[in-house]
């Protein structure tokens, strides 16, 4: 597996932002991550990077023990965080050689090339990122967050406030990721789960109250869409 979630709590002052969630997740998967606003999604996923700790409980990556091999963990994940944080300033290619020079990436130019490729960004290399769209902006944080060839991807909310035309070429990009990588998508809206994850968790309050295949969930809840099996499953 490459993803390995033990009994993991989370605690703000009095606010329980995770409790005791434990999950798995292998490769070749897209693993959706649904729920509500402040169910703690985010929360999860930073405990993964190795961004936060938990109060309690264990996660492993490839392997390796978020507590004892935090670095060595980061560098198998490329991460997409929810608020996409980009140097607005620099060139699209300026910000991919600068990502790259971190990763210490040896084949930096043809890497970069690569990455411009795949996520269909050559046209706007020689751009600013601030003079992106908001489209183009999550297409630079999924080149930023590939360009190393991490065995785990990470996507907070990517799809989130793009029109319906970027929605279906983010959509086609992550899930040829996912026939390599383990990806993990978290998302508060139903629709991009059916069109992309082929797996899905339900979080709500810091909870896994439902997890398996889209299809089992409506089986779960008697309902014909996903729609209403995340209500169902929410409102309890």
């Amino acid at each position: 597996m490459s993803i390995s979630v033990q009994n993991v709590t989370k605690v703000y002052g009095t606010q329980k932002a995770l409790d005791q969630v434990s999950f798995e997740a292998h490769p070749g998967e897209i693993l959706g991550f649904l729920g509500p606003n402040g169910a703690g999604k985010s929360t999860m996923m930073k405990i993964i990077t190795g961004y936060i700790t938990p109060t309690e409980g264990d996660v492993k990556v490839c392997g390796l023990d978020i507590w004892e091999h935090s670095l060595a963990l980061r560098k198998k994940i490329g991460y997409l965080a929810e608020n996409n944080p980009l140097y607005t300033d620099m060139y699209v290619r300026e910000f991919l050689e600068f990502i790259a020079g971190i990763h210490k990436i040896s084949n930096r130019k043809s890497r970069i090339d690569e990455m411009l490729q795949l996520t269909g960004l050559n046209p706007e290399a020689h751009k600013k990122i601030g003079a992106l769209s908001r489209g183009y902006r999550q297409r630079v944080g999924l080149a930023q967050a590939l360009i190393h060839d991490p065995e785990v991807l990470i996507l907070d909310e990517p799809t989130s406030g793009l029109d319906p035309n970027q929605l279906v070429e983010i959509r086609a990009l992550i899930q040829d990721c996912g026939k390599t990588k383990t990806v993990l998508f978290s998302t508060h809206i139903m629709q991009e789960v059916e069109a992309v994850c082929d797996r899905v968790m339900i979080i709500n309050k810091g909870k896994i109250i439902a997890d398996g295949k889209v299809e089992n969930l409506y089986d779960l809840t008697r309902t014909k869409s996903m729609e209403e099996a995340f209500r169902s499953l929410t409102s309890k």
